[in-house]
């Protein structure tokens, strides 16, 4: 059965967009839909165009800003904190707020901290206040995912900050590229939460946060890099996805970030683009309790899915049918999917049990406006193999604690894979570890545990693109999760916008490039 809230959901994102509202508060509103945009002030052109960027957003924080969370990401999207290293399209390190770094020993890297920096507050970037910031993601508790099985201890002097592991660790620099290990200023840690509001190094300064419904951001004229070419930034949060497309046909927003694949038509072509993502709509099955303990009903709803109908019915092609939980934004992935990969996956699948009026509980959430039809799809999928689907779907704020708590049989998350690091260790360790923070399929196996740690600590390249494929081939074996497709992002740009990113570790997006015509 369709549980009444995935109805009305679906329902309403259908519904047209019927009329806009200009209030007198200086917001303009999407009446029927809740997406508020703040309109942008007025301010003094210094460079550029000096225009302010109105951007959309799918997902309000979940965690205050902080950067200890996934919140994290928000604030690279935003150009306003930076983290020691970055990456390049191809994933590998380059210089940040550390102009350069050497292994030092098998445990040991050494960084240089880039001198002339300011943060936000107007105080300096040192070598002692990178090493306090360090030590605060360390120990926050839950520490960020990207820290997920890994010890740490850092020190400095005069010019450079030293890092140790507790074991050997070849991606030490992808790790300090993490959003979640961002440099702040010294007065953002003095309170209980940890407040990026002034305290970045970006080419943005985070001036306001109006709780979950957006922020502003202004030029910061003081950046140790190229200076901004717009004068700000003005942020909305809008989890419904017909709302977010509305700001972009009305240009209430310039830059809306995941258009829903449904919304696409009705937007010129010229103003959105796809962007491959390392993103997996996954099915997580819970393996610890419930009907999905055991591998054979796993298998069999494994079985069920037909991933070619939700590409075409859901996402309309705008999507990869997914063969495994890394995708086409990982490209040499393809290539390790060999015979031995193969072998050692079929070796540890069961055969699907026969299913009779296995009742289950399906949960996914709303914020991604397609979630709710592939639950819709999957649905009828397994009850046409005999189980019996009750529905659980609401926003991921609220769901996203009872996922986490296993609470359902069977969860729905669309899934990115590389986020942290740039490289998906940290993704697999996190979702299918004993000990992974992120672990909706409540999933334990010792061979995978010993899998990940082999990965953990190969060198980058071919022997780690190796180990890591040993993981998702155990992985699928146990049926834990069932990848069902890659996702394709449909980012929206207005006429006149340029220098935006479209990057598929959603890391990067508005830049100091970033402007409209005059």
């Amino acid at each position: 059965m369709t549980d009444h809230r995935t109805a009305v959901a679906h329902r309403n994102r259908r519904r047209p967009l019927t009329r806009l509202l200009a209030g007198a508060t200086g917001l303009a509103c999407l009446s029927l839909l809740g997406g508020c945009f703040a309109a942008a002030p007025a301010q003094p052109a210094s460079q550029g165009t000096g225009q302010r960027i109105a951007l959309a957003m799918l997902q309000p924080p979940r965690s205050g800003l902080t950067p200890l969370s996934d919140d994290a990401f928000k604030l690279s999207r935003w150009a306003t904190a930076e983290t020691l290293i970055m990456l390049d399209a191809n994933g590998e390190a380059q210089p940040g707020l550390a102009t350069q770094w050497e292994q030092a020993s098998p445990k040991t890297w050494v960084f240089t901290i880039r001198q002339g920096v300011k943060f936000h507050d107007g105080t300096d970037l040192t070598p002692e206040r990178v090493a306090a910031s360090l030590t605060a993601a360390t120990k926050a508790s839950p520490k960020p995912r990207i820290l997920d099985g890994v010890t740490l201890t850092i020190s400095h002097d005069a010019t450079t900050v030293t890092i140790g592991t507790a074991e050997p660790d070849p991606l030490v620099p992808q790790r300090l590229s993490s959003p979640q290990l961002v440099i702040l200023a010294a007065k953002a840690y003095q309170g209980k939460a940890v407040s990026p509001v002034g305290t970045g190094t970006g080419p943005f300064e985070l001036t306001a946060v109006n709780g979950t419904s957006g922020a502003t951001l202004q030029r910061f004229d003081g950046y140790w890099g190229d200076k901004a070419l717009a004068s700000g930034v003005d942020v909305s949060f809008v989890p419904d996805g017909a709302a977010r497309a509305a700001a972009l046909r009305t240009g209430t927003a310039q830059v809306v970030e995941a258009v829903p694949v449904g919304q696409a038509a009705s937007i010129e072509a010229n103003l959105i683009h796809e962007v491959p993502m390392p993103r997996t709509n996954t099915l997580y099955l819970n393996t610890k309790k419930g009907p999905f303990a055991d591998p054979a009903v796993r298998a069999a709803a494994r079985a069920a899915i037909d991933r070619a109908r939700l590409v075409q019915d859901v996402y309309e092609g705008r999507a990869d049918i997914a063969e495994g939980l890394l995708g086409p934004a990982l490209p040499w992935m393809a290539g390790e999917r060999d015979a031995a990969y193969t072998a050692l996956r079929d070796e540890h699948r069961k055969q699907p049990a026969t299913i009779d009026k296995v009742k289950i509980t399906l949960g996914t959430f709303t914020d991604r406006a397609e979630l709710p039809e592939v639950a819709v799809l999957l649905e009828q999928q397994l009850e046409a193999v005999g189980f019996e689907v009750t529905q659980d779907v609401r926003e991921y704020q609220y769901i996203e604690a009872d996922a986490l708590d296993g609470d359902f049989d069977a969860f729905i998350l669309s899934r990115a894979t590389v986020l942290d690091s740039g490289d998906p260790v940290a993704y697999l360790y996190s979702d299918f570890a004993c000990e992974g923070s992120f672990n909706i399929a409540q999933f334990c196996d010792k061979e995978v545990d010993a899998a990940l740690k082999v990965a953990a600590q190969a060198p980058a390249g071919q022997e780690r693109r190796a180990a890591i494929a040993t993981v998702e081939a155990l992985v699928l074996g146990n049926d834990a999760a069932v990848p069902m497709l890659h996702e394709r992002v449909i980012q929206g740009e207005a006429a006149g916008v340029t220098g935006v990113e479209r990057d598929p570790r959603e890391r990067a997006l508005i830049t100091a490039k970033s402007t409209l015509d005059a």
